[in-house]
């Protein structure tokens, strides 16, 4: 009597419903949580045919269902589970997972369908699909747009350029490009970058790969852009004079391990990038910012134009001439023939292919060096790697 109590409490006051019919396909009880689903109270549904739960063509069809698993013995749904549909008693529809046992009980055969209620997921499921339909759709017109855009000012340059004979005209252009650059590229990628993330809070409701994948793909092209939109940024304010080096004092051993933590984290599968210090000084004075984005450049080009699988040596040495800067990599190589264009803005050497860049990284990291009152110097062979080098008096 006690675990027939228990077994009653225990379906009484599960979440999910629980229905059991006979072999007919007659109700002959219905647990409290089924109740509920469906709008019955038990006495409106228990002697009738189950079907009643059901919308078409499964109403029509569910005592064939049975018959024809009672000749052959071949499952359906008994033993399997799957997606339905049930109909409440108002008429609306709602979809459910459906598993059904069979039981013997006292010489006859009862089964039980429990009934977990998927409306919750289904909706979360379809919001999620408006969402990516909706973002795909700015996506793809702010691609269009600053496609166009960027046909236009790349047109615009070729016309200019062609007619331009001094440097300060190319200089102006170059700004230009930058202003329009800024105003079209910052609001869509703002916009885009949210959307992406109030998708990802979307998909914490349902585990669906498809969904990350294109997620992980649009936050990479907003990170691209926004990596060339700097480079624009600060070509403009080296080329205006803005660049000012602001000088404090700092660990650069502490500075260098937050940096080598921070790049770790963008370098492509299994690249490893290696830090070191030699010398028993680790305090300078320099532009934090400046050499920041210096050594960012630098160690990105590493990861950039070197394969997965790779190490990438990052060191610094403080001696009695100053700080001295390494990163080297075991990518690519620079080309002979482009090492001499290889600081110029705007140039790329001819073996990168498709890698994506702007061809001015080198070109903003020379001057901030400059502007810091070092040097720079590089060595490199194709496919055996690019070392560079970075000096600084103190």
């Amino acid at each position: 009597m006690e675990d027939a109590a228990l077994l009653r409490a225990i379906i009484e006051n599960a979440i999910d419903g629980i229905i059991t019919i006979d072999d007919r396909g007659h109700i002959e009880s219905i647990n409290p949580s089924a109740c509920k689903l469906f709008q019955y109270a038990p006495d409106e549904v228990i002697g009738k045919n189950v079907s009643v739960l059901m919308p078409s063509p499964d109403r029509e069809h569910h005592d064939e269902y049975i018959h024809r698993y009672q000749r052959t013995g071949k499952p359906h749904i008994i033993g399997i589970g799957r997606e339905v549909l049930g109909l409440r008693k108002n008429g609306s529809v709602f979809p459910f997972r459906l598993a059904v046992s069979e039981v013997q009980f006292s010489g006859r055969k009862i089964y039980t369908g429990f009934i977990h209620d998927l409306s919750r997921e289904k909706e979360a499921e379809e919001k999620l699909k408006h969402h990516a339909a909706l973002l795909e759709g700015q996506v793809e017109e702010r691609t269009q747009s600053l496609k166009q855009t960027v046909e236009a000012l790349q047109r615009a340059k070729e016309e200019v350029s062609q007619s331009l004979e001094k440097e300060k005209e190319l200089s102006q252009l170059k700004s230009r490009f930058v202003s329009m650059a800024s105003h079209e590229f910052r609001t869509p990628l703002s916009s885009i970058q949210l959307s992406a993330v109030l998708i990802e809070k979307y998909t914490e409701l349902l585990d669906n790969p498809q969904i990350r994948k294109h997620i992980g793909k649009i936050k990479s092209s907003v990170n691209n852009l926004t990596s060339i939109l700097n480079d624009f940024l600060s070509l403009e304010k080296l080329e205006a004079g803005k660049v000012e080096p602001q000088y404090s004092t700092f660990d650069i051993v502490r500075f260098s391990e937050e940096i080598t933590e921070e790049m770790q984290l963008v370098a492509k599968q299994n690249q490893n990038i290696i830090y070191q210090h030699t010398g028993t000084e680790s305090i300078i004075t320099l532009d934090q910012t400046l050499l920041k984005n210096c050594i960012i450049n630098l160690i990105g080009n590493a990861t950039k134009y070197s394969g997965e699988n790779t190490f990438i040596e990052f060191n610094t040495e403080i001696n009695e001439s100053g700080l001295i800067v390494t990163i080297k990599d075991n990518g690519i190589g620079i080309p002979e023939s482009d090492q001499k264009h290889l600081f110029e803005a705007f140039f790329r050497a001819h073996n990168t292919g498709n890698i994506p860049g702007t061809g001015l990284g080198l070109n903003i990291v020379t001057r901030y060096v400059a502007l810091m009152n070092g040097t720079i110097r590089f060595e490199s062979q194709v496919n055996q790697g690019t070392s560079f080098t970075l000096s600084f008096p103190l």
